[in-house]
């Protein structure tokens, strides 16, 4: 019910981000993100806990549909060049970061204060972001309409997608990559790491618990990976950055044939999965960083947009299809874990010419 709205609300988040002015809408949802928590705080009582958390959910799903393209329309706005790579990685790194900290913070907070406590802590964090935003400067035109609202969401969604069709099917080829991508790792991830530590190594909760701040770890030095390698890495080697998932995928599968203990089995699964996620950060922010640099600033909301929604989609039936794929094959997983490894290296070599083809038309455009 938290994820649907965000689905559902990407594109009009996308025109919104492409027709006002990108700082007040971040100062506005910030504010409005705040005031939501508030009221959820005052009107808590113990016996609406559920419905109040999961309005709560809805409420802030539905503005996070506004703010994700808002804040990834800003950075090439505020950037240029090799320069949008460097701050996508920067935004990739607070946000992992975030993952990594928030919980752990939260469930210490909880500990010691009780719940509308950290409620009322989160409030006054969201109105100094609001706060801080208001000087950030941002360059903005406002865009013509014709006609009505209605009329006005029409025709931007068909410019959108008539670019993604007709003048940049790069682009679009981008996203069906990325989405790709993410469908492999999120099925592995969320759905096969405790599936593999915990029902077929048989290790407790702490091995899962050390599992996943490992992940967290190497997605936050995949990002900064991405930073360093803004300006090194050419386009035409996404395809091997790609394939190389495939290839951190083989082992976790290789290694459940051979005969060796327990702890080297789930040494090799860690390591395995956290390439993975150092590899997916690499790729994602390349992969929306050219799309980024592709498309004209007044549909880069828009695309952003439709960016997360696909993503958003996808992940889900990933974890749909590894779920149905563990359980049907929970005394065999090599047999599901192999063939993901070839498929995804199959996919990245096979995706050579494509970029091949965009780097010689950045350096065209150029």
């Amino acid at each position: 019910a938290a994820t649907i709205p965000t689905i559902i609300l990407s594109p009009l988040g996308g025109i919104l981000a492409d027709r006002a002015n990108r700082r007040n809408i971040m100062v506005a949802l910030d504010g409005l993100t705040g005031l939501s928590v508030l009221c959820a705080a005052l009107f808590l009582t113990g016996k609406n806990d559920l419905a109040v958390i999961g309005i709560l959910l809805v409420i802030l799903s539905v503005l996070g549909a506004f703010e994700t393209p808002t804040v990834q329309a800003c950075i090439p706005t505020m950037l240029e060049g090799d320069q949008i790579m460097k701050g996508n990685a920067v935004v990739n790194q607070a946000a992992s970061l975030s993952y990594l900290t928030a919980p752990m913070l939260g469930g210490v907070f909880y500990a010691a204060f009780g719940l509308k406590p950290v409620m009322y802590a989160s409030v006054g964090c969201f109105f100094i972001t609001a706060l801080f935003e208001c000087f950030i400067r941002l360059s903005y035109e406002r865009s013509p309409r014709r006609g009505g609202v209605l009329s006005t969401v029409r025709e931007d969604f068909r410019e959108s997608m008539r670019y993604l069709s007709e003048e940049e099917s790069g682009v679009a080829k981008m996203l069906f990559l990325t989405a790709f991508s993410r469908f492999f790792v999120m099925g592995i991830v969320v759905i096969g790491l405790p599936f593999l530590v915990r029902a077929v190594l048989g290790l407790n909760a702490g091995y899962y618990g050390v599992a996943e701040s490992a992940l967290a770890v190497a997605t936050i030095l995949g990002s900064i990976a991405a930073g360093i390698l803004s300006e090194k890495l050419k386009i035409h080697k996404l395809s091997a950055v790609l394939a190389s998932l495939g290839v951190f995928i083989l082992p976790a599968g290789i290694v459940y044939i051979l005969p060796v203990s327990l702890m080297i089995k789930y040494a090799v699964t860690v390591a395995s999965l956290c390439g993975m996620q150092a590899v997916i950060s690499i790729f994602s922010v390349f992969a929306v960083s050219l799309i980024q640099q592709r498309t004209p600033n007044h549909l880069i909301g828009k695309i952003m947009a439709y960016t997360s929604a696909i993503t958003l989609c996808v992940q889900p039936v990933g974890q749909i299809v590894y779920g149905f794929l563990f359980d049907r094959f929970s005394g065999a997983v090599s047999v599901i874990l192999v063939p993901t490894g070839l498929i995804v290296c199959a996919v990245g070599a096979s995706s050579a010419g494509f970029f091949r083809r965009m780097e010689k038309s950045a350096a065209e455009k150029c």
